[in-house]
């Protein structure tokens, strides 16, 4: 995650994922908590609606993402999500039938909170 910024609206979010030319998808995720992981594409989350903890390798602490927050997820990022659910607008750096499987790749064994 390079950074979390906000957005305005669905509108806004969309015209952003249109200007990079990036494909988007209009997700509802269900309650989760995820264990550590990364993904191998970029994507922009425009969170709609509900709230996600999300934590990043290195942070002290979770930050609290909910409607009007945009997180710039970068390729590589090791990371989690805790959500009791909640709704967005995701673009996807590359077509989303493309993205290899699982889209939840784990980190090396190396891999350790504050290494």
């Amino acid at each position: 995650m390079n950074n979390v910024e906000s957005f305005k609206d669905e509108a806004e979010a969309l015209a952003q994922i249109a200007a990079k030319n990036w494909h988007a998808v209009t997700l509802d995720i269900p309650a989760e908590s995820n264990d550590f992981h990364w993904h191998d594409f970029d994507a922009m989350v425009f969170i709609t609606q509900g709230e996600l903890m999300l934590t990043v390798e290195g942070m002290a602490e979770p930050i609290s993402c909910c409607r009007g927050t945009k997180i710039n997820a970068t390729a590589g990022v090791v990371h989690r999500e805790e959500s009791t659910g909640y709704s967005a607008i995701i673009g996807f750096s590359q077509e989303p039938k493309a993205l290899t499987q699982p889209i939840n790749k784990t980190p090396p064994a190396s891999f350790g909170i504050g290494s």
